[in-house]
């Protein structure tokens, strides 16, 4: 992994035959007293007070009231309220609370210039800018719920081209080894796509797998599946307000979005109403939106017809490292071969769906091999496919998180590939 990216790896169990792992930036060192006694006494992990630090932002300014005291110690309960001002030339880019002082599951942020959060826990606080030309056309519409199966509400927010209309749509689905990020992780993908016209971009979130969400019962991976197909139908249905064409659809993802991605432009012939291995050998998709009237059979003729091309980055395509995250006792082998992309590639004459891959070359946790393989499936069916192998990438380079780090990173790798990704779209759309 080349130094540049600076990110750690955090592990993410998946199934004993493969796995793949989510990426968090590499943040501060500790604060000193983040673990230690408070205010002359030690502190309760449950109760506080907790220690949170303002990071200094770059190109602004923010302002926490009440303003923090000066060893950072604050009671449990706390309401903060943060203030972002960006420099000259420069747009919010977002507020952020980083529970724990990482980036993982307890990160929040808010493309707003005003943000309130509760503090229950150690903590960093700040704030992310980016150049203002990098915004200033593009219209971005945030927290657009599409559905509610479970603990979380499902959102997705869209970039569009300031004008738009009947535009092409390129749906982008995060990564996150299925169960850690939300849709702002892309952000800076979509602005990319977006910016200079020729698409409206949509970043959607999804549940994550099994429990991780809080969920009494398991989110398997065809529940996932069900959301990204859900979500694309509520995309489709109200294109015409954020400026784009429901008939004119790709989709794109990186690492396990990638794998989602793939499934969604390659696997829509298997939305149905029959059920997710009810019935033995019967593998269906049940949409966790369904727009009004339609039944999910209509959904799915919608959907063959409006999807016309996928982009995985970085994903997993194989049963291998897939699993089916299900507690059902009949969730047998077939159950996680219903969701990998390898084993379901129409055949080209039938419905063509050209591709579009991505890896980098210090990839440590996706291979050259199986993207390999899934490349050679897909040409095998008579799909127009590429594979670009990127030097000197690593994993997830085409996240955004508010660290210069990551920002570096979407400079160096992102830019250059969003813009490769745009082309191909351009000649299909």
């Amino acid at each position: 992994m080349n130094s540049f990216s600076n990110v750690v790896l955090v592990a993410i169990s998946l199934a004993a035959a493969g796995s793949i792992e989510a990426q968090a930036p590499a943040q501060p060192p500790a604060q000193a007293g983040a673990r230690g006694g408070g205010r002359g006494g030690p502190v309760d992990p449950a109760t506080g007070p907790f220690t949170v630090t303002l990071v200094p932002p770059v190109h602004g300014k923010l302002q926490v009231t009440p303003p923090l005291p000066a060893d950072g110690k604050v009671p449990m309960g706390t309401v903060l309220t943060l203030k972002s001002t960006p420099d000259s030339g420069y747009a919010l880019d977002s507020t952020w609370y980083s529970g724990r002082g990482n980036f993982g599951q307890a990160y929040h942020e808010a493309q707003t210039l005003e943000y309130k959060v509760t503090i229950d826990q150690t903590a960093q606080v700040g704030a992310s800018f980016v150049e203002e030309s990098v915004v200033k056309d593009i219209k971005v519409t945030n927290n657009v719920v599409y559905a509610k199966p479970g603990m979380k509400a499902l959102k997705y927010d869209v970039y569009s081209p300031k004008g738009a209309r009947n535009l092409p749509i390129i749906v982008i689905i995060h990564g996150g080894g299925w169960n850690a990020n939300d849709e702002d992780v892309m952000r800076g993908l979509g602005r990319e796509l977006s910016k200079d016209g020729k698409f409206v971009a949509v970043s959607m979130d999804y549940r994550w797998s099994a429990k991780s969400d809080g969920d009494a019962t398991s989110n398997t991976m065809a529940n996932l599946i069900e959301d990204v197909f859900g979500g694309i139908a509520h995309i489709a249905e109200h294109a015409a307000e954020y400026g784009g064409d429901p008939t004119r659809i790709g989709v794109t993802g990186d690492s396990a979005g990638g794998h989602l991605s793939a499934v969604a432009s390659l696997m829509p012939n298997m939305i149905g109403s029959r059920g997710f291995g009810k019935t033995p050998g019967v593998f269906e998709f049940m949409p966790s939106y369904l727009p009004k009237g339609k039944t999910a059979e209509q959904v799915r003729a919608d959907l063959m017809k409006a999807i016309k091309a996928g982009a995985p980055s970085y994903g997993v395509f194989a049963p291998a490292s897939l699993k089916s995250y299900s507690d059902d006792p009949a969730a047998d082998q077939s159950w996680v071969d219903a969701v990998a992309p390898i084993l379901h590639i129409p055949a080209a004459t039938e419905r063509a769906v050209p591709e579009f891959l991505t890896r980098g070359t210090n990839d440590r946790l996706i291979t050259d091999a199986p993207v390999k393989d899934f490349t050679d499936a897909l040409v095998k069916a008579g799909q127009r496919a590429e594979y670009v192998q990127i030097g000197g990438a690593s994993h997830a380079f085409f996240d955004w998180k508010p660290t210069e780090g990551t920002k570096a990173t979407f400079a160096k790798y992102g830019v250059y590939y969003a813009a490769a990704m745009k082309n191909f779209f351009m000649s299909v759309l």
